[in-house]
């Protein structure tokens, strides 16, 4: 099957609930998404998809990034209708070529030292930052259909210097706006989308931000603090097992190199883990937030059930079942991750989702999608 083929595959419907959902009063109608996919299927893509991109040194990655987003668009279904990824994996190509290049010549230069080679390229990542972020989210809107129509967005270039530079900047500088930072860019992403002929909007407020922030503050001190007597506990236990304590002179010239190692290894071991579980804390909950913040066109709101700490727990075991594996569960981690956030979500609306008018938006360059893909960069739409 083409890859143009698969784009517009109608994918296995999801069952009819057992039951009738909840009924709201008044013309509100509530739909709540539903995820078909599964870790045995995604499996096959996933390892043809990796295969094919060893096979050709990294030539097919943009055929394997869209297969992938058009299995999870295609199983993901919200009233009665499944999403669709249309991106030109050759128009992707283009961009990755740039954007691989400038990094092979990044790396290149600093294991060498040749920093007159290294300075402006960082210079000019930094520069062109917000750049890549605008592109990046004007090409995976326009991408993305539901119904028959392609999201868009409208967020200018000069709004994302302000929420993706001058608010990274200031959150650099001074730690306590980072959370300023967050709310700036999920503002920004949130009111640039549009489906059809309406438009988004973020209702939320900056105060919430930080509250998520200081709840990942106090996880991360505190589980460094959990981890330093974690890792002396194992160490003295360590240390009186071998006899060091036995031994006459000073304290820390008793002790073994391998009690030492034990309380190093011990202590970042659980450092690293409890900050994962912070930094996955504070992404679930800020998505949670955003998420029941956001609406369409006045007439839709969307809505997320979902447990941040149940998405800590789903991140950290999903984690350590890819180490076990040697990276094989990754499919079905991947599978047990959408699953877990897309059916705690729903869209609550007071129109029909089929009298939303068409308005084409045209997809753009791929050069800032091609970057957020191979940098990391985490603008998701």
């Amino acid at each position: 099957m083409t890859d143009a083929a698969l784009s517009h595959r109608e994918y296995g419907r999801p069952q009819a609930p057992a039951t009738p959902p909840e009924a709201v009063p008044g013309p509100v109608e509530r739909h709540d998404m539903q995820f078909t996919g599964a870790a045995g299927e995604y499996f096959r893509l996933w390892i043809v998809n990796v295969a094919l991109t060893l096979v050709t040194l990294g030539l097919y990655l943009p055929w394997a990034r869209v297969r992938t987003r058009q299995y999870f668009y295609g199983h993901t279904w919200l009233a009665g209708q499944n999403f669709e990824y249309r991106a030109n994996p050759a128009a992707l190509l283009r961009g990755y070529l740039l954007v691989g290049t400038l990094f092979a010549l990044y790396a290149f230069g600093s294991q060498t030292e040749r920093w007159w080679l290294v300075v402006p390229i960082i210079l000019i990542y930094v520069a062109v930052y917000p750049w890549l972020v605008w592109k990046s989210m004007r090409f995976q809107a326009a991408n993305t259909f539901h119904r028959g129509l392609n999201f868009s967005f409208h967020g200018t270039v000069r709004n994302s210097y302000v929420a993706y530079g001058a608010a990274n900047v200031a959150s650099s500088v001074i730690g306590f706006a980072l959370p300023w930072a967050w709310f700036m860019q999920r503002r920004y992403q949130v009111n640039g989308v549009g489906f059809g002929q309406a438009r988004a909007a973020f209702r939320g407020d900056v105060a919430p931000f930080y509250m998520v922030g200081l709840t990942g503050l106090g996880l991360t001190v505190g589980g460094g603090l959990a981890a330093v007597l974690l890792g002396g506990l194992l160490a003295g236990v360590v240390a009186v097992v071998s006899g060091d304590l036995n031994q006459s002179g000073d304290v820390w010239d008793r002790l073994s190199p391998g009690t030492i190692l034990t309380f190093v290894g011990v202590a970042y071991v659980s450092f690293l883990l409890l900050y994962v579980v912070a930094w996955q804390y504070v992404r679930g909950a800020t998505m949670k937030y955003v998420l029941n913040q956001a609406e369409l066109g006045g007439v839709v709101r969307t809505g997320a059930t979902f447990s941040p700490w149940g998405l800590v727990w789903l991140s950290v075991t999903n984690s350590l079942a890819q180490m076990l594996t040697l990276g094989l569960a990754t499919p079905w981690a991947a599978v047990r991750r959408a699953r877990f956030v897309l059916e705690g979500l729903h869209v609550r609306t007071i129109t029909d989702l089929d009298h939303f008018r068409g308005q084409a938006q045209p997809p753009g360059t791929a050069v800032g999608e091609a970057a957020t893909e191979l940098l990391d960069i985490q603008v998701g739409f």
